[in-house]
């Protein structure tokens, strides 16, 4: 009885049997040079980046809804401010746009914690704690995505204004934003930090509202700290926010010189501190 044939298999190619010069090509063609460290950390880095990026962009009611608190503070609270004299330089508008610009990034970087705390609970951070990704790259990336997300917000609070009767130079305007995107990148890094350290919403969101209340409220954002008895205005002066305030609203008016440059060392010094910290927790958590 004859036995089924098996189905035949393609023969293998030796390497004896290939062409010299195939061979010779083969050994001799050096493989793809292995990334740079510095590479591999703005590739990560923008990999980290464009995921969040695309979380955002598709949570659209977000966005919306996170840019209609200064809007409503611009609309409803603006015109009472009109022809009332606030003691500092320029009209109500480039009071009070400024002081909106930072409250608006206060509030939206103090609170980007919780994307982490959400993460906690589908275990994403855990699948991110066995990658070979940078730590500082995985830090960076979503303090980037809060960057871009505050300037596009910043953008349209500042165009709301000029409709209201806003004007301010526009190297005064794009100064402000210079000092948005500091901002946002050192409390981002706090708060990515603090919620790397909870577990819990419960316990994250009472830290933030009890920090961000005495923070706004003494960094002058509503109405200049000039207006503030002596105690409450020295007080004040240890706030880093206060002359980040001061300086947005001394380029509003085109006013470039000691307040702005005080306000930029203030900016760079949290800044840099922030980071610090935030990558520090980061490593420790294996996150």
């Amino acid at each position: 009885m004859p036995s089924t044939p098996s189905t035949p298999t393609p023969p293998s190619t030796p390497a004896a049997a290939s062409p010299p010069a195939a061979r010779d090509a083969a050994t001799t063609t050096p493989g793809r040079p292995e990334p740079s460290a510095a590479a591999a950390f703005v590739s990560d880095t923008l990999l980290i980046f464009g995921r969040y990026l695309r979380q955002t962009v598709s949570a659209r009611i977000g966005l919306i809804f996170g840019i209609v608190q200064p809007l409503l503070f611009l609309i409803l609270f603006g015109p009472l401010l009109r022809d009332v004299p606030l003691g500092g330089e320029g009209d109500s508008w480039q009071t009070l746009v400024p002081g909106l610009l930072v409250q608006l990034g206060l509030f939206s970087a103090a609170f980007a914690g919780f994307g982490i705390l959400i993460e906690k609970q589908y275990g994403v951070v855990e699948r991110m704690r066995v990658t070979p990704v940078s730590r500082l790259a995985l830090l960076l990336g979503r303090v980037l995505k809060d960057i871009v997300q505050m300037l596009v917000q910043s953008v349209v609070l500042v165009v709301v204004g000029v409709a209201f009767g806003l004007r301010a130079p526009l190297l005064g305007v794009l100064i402000a934003f210079g000092f948005v995107a500091l901002m946002t990148a050192s409390l981002a890094s706090l708060s990515y930090a603090l919620a790397m350290r909870v577990d819990s919403p419960q316990e994250f969101a009472p830290v933030v509202n009890s920090v961000n209340l005495p923070v706004m409220l003494l960094s002058g954002i509503l109405l200049p700290m000039s207006l503030a008895p002596g105690w409450l205005d020295g007080i004040s002066r240890a706030n880093p926010l206060r002359y980040q305030v001061q300086a947005v609203r001394s380029a509003f008016v085109g006013d470039y010189g000691g307040t702005v440059g005080m306000g930029v060392l203030t900016a760079l010094g949290l800044a840099a501190v922030s980071l610090v910290l935030g990558v520090r927790v980061f490593r420790r958590a294996g996150a």
